[in-house]
């Protein structure tokens, strides 16, 4: 039995009676065990899974109603919550930890029927663009174990590419999604800011953090979206804003405006063949009819800095909580109150979340504060306002995910600065908060995948869809 890299083949499958669901998640659990060295599951949940399976094939065969997810076979990244199960947010902070509830969009793909096969490997606290950070040691890119997945999503992108599940929630602050996904060569949505509840989601940058989806095609990537997106009484940011079912609107056939921002492409750190694929995708639009012109952003190199003061910030303020007096790791040597916050958090956190943390305290002194942070929060608007201007002029904006492919393991490690730049090309819908997405776009000439990034004005996920799929199918 090969995986199955489509809901709707599955579902026809299994409706058909040729297959049981019992049968598909064995075959995932041994694809699991067969991929250990990948490390990409910290928790694989073997006996529910199977359980499930065997009351959604008794659903099947008593002709019982369905969720619209049945049969899907999902993981989640470390920092979504499960009751009773363990979240670790890839830090050792969190040892022992079990939640005491289930995060929304979690709990909303459970009630269409979904399978929830293991908790996944990350950066930790989502910090990172390698998942090298993680507590749990480095996962490995499928198409090459030399080299990284991205990140801070690594673990759930390489799940979806090596065939251990069929779709895996992952969440994207300043790429974490897109950027594993086009490492993977997998399809990658960041859905637009407060489309999808982060209620059960362990934060690390409050006004960044989004829920985003792996899947192997648009397809189940949309029909996710519109099971787990929505209005949610546990979280006051969520939109109201109605949700689609986003499944059935992806026909694509009118011409599309569409801008491409000449810095993206000439820039001399891009690496040539994602240059000549992206390049290769601008000019099939244009032979079919679309219209397609360069557009300038001017503020393109402050995006990374802003992006870092904002995020290191609110970091710095979301992770005081972990300070091992309620939950958690403990330094067993404290010996009193001061030396049981100092000890336990320095051994509990990495050096990436103590960077980040310092950096983020930093910019909120005091003597600091206007200087850099309400500096970064004015940038942070005019580029929203810049970006969401070309949105109105335009369709879409098309760009590189990343400006080079998959690199080796710990060839970053020394110089975090040569990390961070791996997401230049995706923060700015963070920072913006609109939707993108990250689709592959071919390989370069060592095999390794390529992404192609497509962005769109907020809560038009629905012609983002659409248009990528109508992209990929070309």
């Amino acid at each position: 039995m090969e995986s199955y890299s489509s809901l709707k083949f599955l579902q026809e499958s299994l409706s058909q009676k040729t297959i049981t669901l019992e049968e598909v998640v064995l075959h995932y659990l041994n694809r699991i065990d067969e991929n250990k060295h990948l490390n990409v599951f910290l928790d694989v949940y073997r006996e529910e899974a199977l359980l499930k399976a065997k009351q959604i094939d008794h659903k099947i065969q008593t002709n019982k109603p369905l969720g619209k997810l049945y049969g899907l076979v999902i993981g989640i990244k470390d920092v979504l919550v499960l009751k009773d199960h363990k979240a670790r947010a890839g830090s050792k902070i969190l040892e022992g930890f079990e939640s005491q509830f289930t995060g929304t969009a979690v709990q909303r793909l459970l009630n269409e029927d979904a399978l929830i096969i293991g908790m996944q490997n990350c950066d930790e606290f989502a910090m990172g663009s390698t998942n090298e950070n993680s507590a749990f040691g480095p996962t490995l890119n499928a198409a090459d174990n030399s080299r990284v997945p991205g990140g801070s999503s690594g673990a759930s992108a390489v799940s979806v590419q090596a065939g251990l599940c069929m779709a895996a929630l992952g969440t994207d602050t300043g790429g974490s999604v897109r950027q594993p996904a086009a490492f993977c060569g997998v399809v990658g949505l960041k859905p637009t800011y407060s489309r999808v509840s982060r209620y059960g989601l362990i934060a690390y940058a409050s006004s960044f953090d989004c829920i985003g989806i792996f899947s192997n095609n648009i397809e189940d990537n949309a029909l996710i979206l519109s099971v787990i997106a929505g209005a949610d009484d546990n979280d006051s940011t969520v939109s109201g804003e109605t949700v689609p079912d986003y499944s059935q609107h992806l026909s694509f056939k009118r011409k599309a405006k569409v801008a491409y921002i000449r810095e993206t492409i000439q820039g001399e750190s891009l690496q040539v063949e994602i240059k000549e694929k992206t390049i290769a995708k601008l000019d099939f639009l244009k032979k079919e009819g679309h219209q397609v012109e360069e557009v300038d952003f001017q503020h393109l190199d402050y995006l990374l800095a802003t992006y870092y003061i904002l995020t290191t910030a609110e970091a710095s303020s979301n992770l005081s909580r972990f300070d091992g007096v309620k939950y958690g790791f403990r330094a067993p040597e404290a010996y009193n109150l001061e030396s049981m916050y100092k000890l336990s958090r320095s051994q509990g956190f990495g050096e990436e979340v103590k960077r980040r943390i310092m950096l983020g305290t930093f910019v909120l002194s005091a003597s600091y504060f206007d200087a850099y942070y309400t500096k970064a929060q004015k940038v942070r608007r005019i580029i929203q306002d810049e970006t969401r201007k070309i949105l109105s002029e335009y369709d879409f904006i098309i760009l590189p995910t990343t400006p080079t492919t998959a690199f080796p393991l710990n060839s970053h490690t020394e110089n975090p600065a040569e990390m961070y730049l791996a997401d230049v090309f995706t923060v700015q819908a963070n920072v913006s908060g609109i939707p993108a997405i990250s689709i592959p776009n071919g390989v370069d000439n060592n095999n390794m995948p390529i992404g192609l990034q497509i962005m769109t004005d907020v809560f038009k996920e629905s012609e983002l869809f659409a248009f990528s799929k109508y992209l990929m199918e070309a």
